[in-house]
């Protein structure tokens, strides 16, 4: 079963909403409901008129599910595998790192990669992240995970509204907005989400929240 663990901090994006919001345990393959309350995923607040605030309220929704469904994890665990897929948990923390590093940091401001991703040969080594994440402890790759989002939400934070473009273009020439930037990655991180949840029954049975 999940365990209570250090969530996203609420200030990576402006207007996420706080609280102490609480469910009971996630429901196991194996057994009934923990009695014990544990924190969840905070709903996005239906009522707020702010666009940058409701997009970063989805989106911290999505990142704290990547982190519920690896928590409490050991290595291996984290590594395993379902027959049909190379995806594992740990790829996924250590990819979605990525994810919001490159898209915000790299192609949104234009600054230099991070250490991680310094002098890689991305056509030679496509899924160095993931492969490499199975060399990392799990506390390490939750904490990364965390700190590129935080990175994410200062860009966010900093910009001057979601019609900001990008210093970079994408494929095709063309730069993007922030509120591009932002949807795809709570499109990206959803479709993760998902991936996780196959994943993390897969090891230990548990699903749900």
């Amino acid at each position: 079963m999940l365990t209570p663990g250090p969530r996203v901090t609420p200030a990576a994006v402006p207007g996420r909403v706080g609280g102490g919001r609480y469910s009971r345990g996630a429901v196991s393959a194996t057994g009934p409901e923990e009695a014990e309350e544990r924190p969840v995923r905070q709903d996005p607040d239906p009522t707020t008129t702010s666009e940058r605030d409701v997009l970063g309220q989805y989106l911290d929704y999505q990142r704290e599910t990547i982190l519920l469904k690896t928590d409490g994890l050991t290595r291996e665990q984290l590594g395993a595998r379902i027959p049909t897929s190379d995806l594992t948990l740990a790829g996924l923390l250590y990819h979605l790192a990525l994810v919001e590093e490159s898209w915000f940091e790299q192609k949104f401001l234009g600054l230099e990669p991070r250490e991680d991703w310094r002098g890689i040969d991305w056509n030679a080594d496509p899924d160095y992240e993931f492969r490499t994440a199975l060399e990392k402890e799990p506390q390490w790759l939750r904490d990364r995970y965390r700190t590129a989002c935080d990175r994410a939400g200062q860009v966010i934070a900093g910009a001057d509204s979601l019609d900001a473009v990008s210093v970079t273009a994408r494929v095709g020439g063309k730069p993007f907005t922030l509120r591009w930037a932002i949807l795809h990655l709570i499109e990206e991180t959803a479709r993760h989400a998902g991936h996780a949840d196959l994943l993390r029954e897969a090891v230990d049975g548990t699903v749900g929240e």
